[in-house]
This record gives C-alpha cells, sequence and structure tokens, in this order.
C-alpha cells in the first residue's frame, strides 16, 4: 500500500482515508489489490494494483470492469475515478480500451 500512496503523493494526490478490501470480500479470486479511498475534496477513488507476469490482454479489462462493479455494489457508491497500478506488460488494444472506459493507468 505503501508504494501505492508514495506514487500518488509525487503526482499531487493526497488522501484522507484508504482501505483495502480483500478481494475475498468481493468473491474474487484474483491476485489484487483494491483500495477505497477519499481524497480531500470528498471524492471516491477505486484504485486497483496488479502484479503479474503474463501480459494483460482485452479479456482482462472485462474481468477489472466486473471486479469495479462488484465494488461498487459492496461499497454502496460510484467512484468519481478509477486507476489501476499495472506491473505487467499491457496489450495496445486493452490500454486503449482501458482509456476508453475512464481508467486512469499508471
Amino acid at each position: 500500500m505503501q508504494i501505492v500512496v508514495d506514487s500518488l503523493r509525487k503526482q499531487g494526490k493526497i488522501y484522507k482515508k484508504m482501505i483495502e478490501i480483500a478481494p475475498k470480500d468481493l468473491g474474487v479470486r484474483n491476485r489484487i489489490k483494491i483500495y477505497k479511498a477519499t481524497d480531500i475534496t470528498g471524492y471516491f477513488w477505486a484504485i486497483f494494483a496488479v502484479s503479474q507476469k503474463s501480459k494483460l490482454l482485452m479479456k482482462d479489462l472485462h474481468k477489472f470492469e466486473e471486479i469495479y462493479t462488484k465494488l461498487t455494489l459492496y461499497c454502496g457508491h460510484n467512484f468519481k475515478h478509477k486507476i489501476i497500478f499495472i506491473d505487467a506488460p499491457l496489450c495496445t488494444k486493452a490500454k486503449e480500451a482501458f482509456l476508453a472506459q475512464g481508467w486512469k493507468i499508471k
């Protein structure tokens, strides 16, 4: 979590509250770290951190969108911003699709 906070702080993003949500709570079996954060202005942020060896493809976009919808139902509200930290190579079509869906890739 500290790596995520430090990288966002370098970009000028400061959060009042940041809570890690276990994937098991959402019924997800993936290796992913999910955070729900509230910034200074009161907006909610959904932050995903993915670390895998294989390349992220278009099918992974659909998987993350499903996880995001489960997160909104679990928290009971929508998020203003969605950020995903990817430690793996990313397919160019998948990158375009992530950006089209409103994700910010870091």
